[in-house]
């Protein structure tokens, strides 16, 4: 039989092309499922609503809505980056998902590429909706938004990792729980809604140290105040970023 004769040729596809595949499918299965479009999607637009129409928290001078934009938009980059991926990533793990695809000719890394596309393109979906309500509620942003795109970038690769070392190490039950118990409370206490300040003064240089604080007093830094790129929050994420993926790097289990 000459050369040629099966078209197409037989064999692996580009590992680009399987990349965008992956991304595709990883982000329709998200985008489907509901408790997760909660989490991502609905539960923040509420919060950024209500509290920016009713006062209820002191959010200090100016509008609610310039104060909570931002912690907000950093809400929405951890409930997508480390409790969404972290759950539906630990389920997959426990349902052999990951073992199949890693036999695949899919490479493994190519596979994390692709559930960080994933997450990029949802973050982004995420920034659109909340921004445009934002602006309905009256929100005014200033600084540069290559500022804001470092930032959130940072932020993602931070809560990526730690979603990812979560799920990498943990029963998939253990990461559901542990991972929304985390959101619940970083929302309290991360800054995004309840001002730091409004903490004790050791509570505050703990709290500071977290990565939703990071982000979401980097982001009000400069959404809020026109402020240049606050490097201390950059450094706290890049540091969250570093720790996470490479200890997620070394300890995820793929069965």
């Amino acid at each position: 039989m000459s050369a040629g004769t099966f078209a197409p040729r037989p064999g692996a596809a580009p590992v680009s092309r399987m990349i965008l595949a992956q991304t595709a499918l990883e982000t329709r299965m998200l985008l489907r499922n509901g408790e997760q479009l909660l989490l991502t999607v609905i539960i923040p637009a509420l919060l950024l609503t209500l509290f920016s129409v009713v006062d209820i928290v002191d959010t200090g001078d100016g509008k609610p809505v310039d104060f909570l934009a931002p912690g907000v938009l950093a809400l929405a980059v951890m409930s997508t980056a480390f409790t969404g991926q972290a759950i539906a990533t630990g389920f997959d793990r426990r349902y052999g998902v990951l073992k199949r695809l890693g036999a695949s000719p899919l490479p493994r890394w190519a596979l994390m590429a692709a559930k960080t596309l994933s997450v990029l393109v949802t973050e982004v979906l995420q920034v659109v909706l909340l921004t445009v309500i934002a602006l309905g509620l009256g929100w005014s942003p200033q600084g540069n938004p290559l500022s804001v795109a470092l930032l959130l970038l940072l932020g993602t690769a931070a809560f990526s990792g730690l979603g990812l070392l979560m799920a990498g190490t943990l029963k998939a039950e253990v990461t559901l729980a542990a991972a929304n118990l985390v959101f619940l409370l970083l929302l309290v206490g991360g800054g995004v809604i309840v001002p730091l300040d409004k903490f004790p003064g050791a509570v505050q240089a703990v709290l500071g140290l977290l990565p939703i604080s990071a982000l979401s007093d980097g982001l009000r830094e400069v959404l809020r105040h026109g402020a240049a790129l606050p490097w201390d929050d950059v450094a706290v994420l890049a540091g969250w970023a570093v720790l996470g993926l490479g200890a997620a790097g070394k300890l995820f289990r793929w069965e």
